[in-house]
């Protein structure tokens, strides 16, 4: 886990796939979760789903320093399992965006391209998966903010049936529509 941990914060500056880094939370919780089914994998999660006691941002000006009280259940689900969060991704601001040029830090860069864009909104995610910097991510899909950047950046991206994955804790753009 750490080999990804620092091979992210290494190589985030090529593609800017995450907005920041959650080092403590990978030390303070790498043995516990070990033992469980994901073993401790590296997971990136957009920054719209919400982490109790970390920053979710929404990639705004507006939310950058919101600490939420509460966990989205997708990432509760997520730590259950074993999955580590490595930091939060990169992603259009409020998920309003196709290109994941629109966030407030800055511009996402597609790994296989410094003149192509990952796609968007889940930019941020799709970039760390494939440039290595994480085995998976999590990320949001109401209009293709998944599936879209995941074909621009050469990985797989699936968006589940409705209601299969809880969208609790995570902020919503178009609730009957959006999907983890």
């Amino acid at each position: 886990m750490n080999h990804y941990l620092n091979k992210a914060k290494e190589k985030n500056s090529q593609t800017f796939s995450f907005v920041r880094f959650h080092e403590d939370y990978v030390n303070s919780h790498i043995d516990d979760l070990i033992s469980k089914p994901l073993h401790g994998a590296p997971i990136g999660l957009k920054d719209i789903i919400l982490t109790k006691g970390y920053i979710s941002s929404c990639g705004s000006k507006m939310m950058k320093d919101f600490v939420s009280p509460y966990s989205a259940t997708c990432f509760e689900t997520l730590e259950k399992n074993g999955g580590l969060m490595v930091g939060k991704t990169n992603m259009d601001e409020f998920a309003m965006g196709s290109s994941t040029e629109t966030s407030y830090f800055g511009k996402t860069i597609n790994p296989h391209g410094i003149n192509r864009v990952p796609g968007g909104s889940s930019g941020g995610s799709t970039a760390a998966v494939a440039a290595d910097l994480c085995i998976a991510a999590l990320g949001t899909d109401t209009g293709g903010s998944v599936r879209q950047p995941a074909s621009f950046c050469g990985i797989v991206g699936l968006k589940p049936t409705y209601g299969r994955v809880s969208r609790y804790g995570v902020q919503s753009m178009a609730s009957s529509l959006d999907q983890v």
